[in-house]
């Protein structure tokens, strides 16, 4: 099977043996896509991730081989998400699913940007849900990212008809203005880049450019979906007093928050990482129902290509990638 694995901080096409079940309980995917994650992003840039591992999590794939009690059967395309917390441990008892230490060692195998992939039983049983009939390949990729998004507007716990302003417009900022929406927000969304702006808008919420935005603006939670170290400063600038900041990206020089802004003006600043299994559901919902709009948004790539489609992604030249793969 051929998969794209890193070399040399670069992903670079392989062959590998296929993979099969071997006795394991679980499921042998055909993927027929996988979203390009702007953590799978992060992993080669930073190179975090050492040479030989296969990136990709947001697959659609057909079963091609089964050993399951659940009820999914050979010829079945599934979604599924790559991370299961174990339900059990103080992380998991606190609502801290993503810091769960089981949460961290589970994943599909080798990674999303493959022909083939394995997924657990456990995965099977606990994230796993049958693509539904009016979501195309690239739309229901969105599964995995959406409930990110839906886990980041649960941690903030906002008052119904609260004002959010969402920092950046890249696909999960499109994801999290729309989840914002759907769970009775008052929503506002900003970028640099005009036709994101344009495209929020087009979704029926409030957009402006940065440059653009009036001193008024006063919101009582920032979503910082921005990887830019200056988003910071417009975050503190639009948060009123008492307000909230949630980080949903990584930013590259990582220079913090200033003790005094917080201190003085009593603000609350916390960050939000990957979804539960709840999560995931609310998101197969809203996707399902199309209540959260994503048709268009990806643009397909080639797995042979995955490398461009990265780059193409680094330079704002498309907002998401589908890696398009057997389909």
């Amino acid at each position: 099977m051929k998969v794209a694995q890193i070399e040399n901080n670069n992903l670079v096409i392989k062959e590998r043996e296929n993979e099969t079940l071997d006795g394991r309980r679980g499921a042998i995917l055909k993927v027929l896509g996988c979203g390009l994650c702007g953590s799978d992003i992060v992993k080669l840039t930073q190179h975090l991730s050492k040479d030989g591992i296969v990136l990709g999590h947001e697959i659609v794939g057909q079963i091609v081989d089964i050993c399951s009690e659940t009820d999914f059967k050979a010829g079945d395309v599934i979604i599924t998400s790559h991370h299961i917390p174990c339900g059990k441990c103080e992380y998991c008892k606190n609502g801290n699913v993503s810091m769960c230490r089981h949460f961290k060692e589970t994943n599909i195998k080798p990674g999303g940007f493959s022909e083939l992939v394995f997924v657990s039983e456990e995965h099977l049983k606990n994230v796993a849900y049958l693509k539904p009939e009016n979501l195309s390949n690239d739309e229901v990729v969105f599964y995995e990212p959406l409930g990110c998004c839906i886990r980041a507007v649960k941690r903030a716990n906002l008052n119904e008809n609260s004002t959010a302003l969402v920092i950046g417009l890249g696909s999960i900022g499109i994801l999290m203005a729309q989840a914002l929406k759907a769970s009775g927000m008052k929503v506002i969304g900003c970028d640099l880049i005009a036709s994101r702006v344009e495209l929020l808008k087009s979704f029926g919420i409030e957009a402006f450019n940065v440059n653009e935005m009036c001193e008024s603006i006063n919101v009582d939670c920032i979503f910082m979906t921005s990887g830019s170290d200056k988003a910071l400063q417009t975050a503190l600038k639009y948060v009123r007093d008492g307000g909230k900041i949630l980080v949903f990206s990584s930013t590259p020089l990582n220079t913090g928050y200033p003790n005094n802004e917080i201190y003085y003006r009593e603000l609350t600043v916390l960050g939000s990482y990957s979804p539960s299994p709840a999560d995931l559901y609310d998101s197969y919902v809203l996707l399902k129902n199309k209540e959260v709009k994503v048709k268009g948004l990806s643009t397909y790539y080639p797995l042979e290509q995955v490398q461009k489609a990265i780059n193409d992604t680094i330079q704002n030249k498309i907002l998401k990638a589908y890696i398009n793969i057997n389909s």
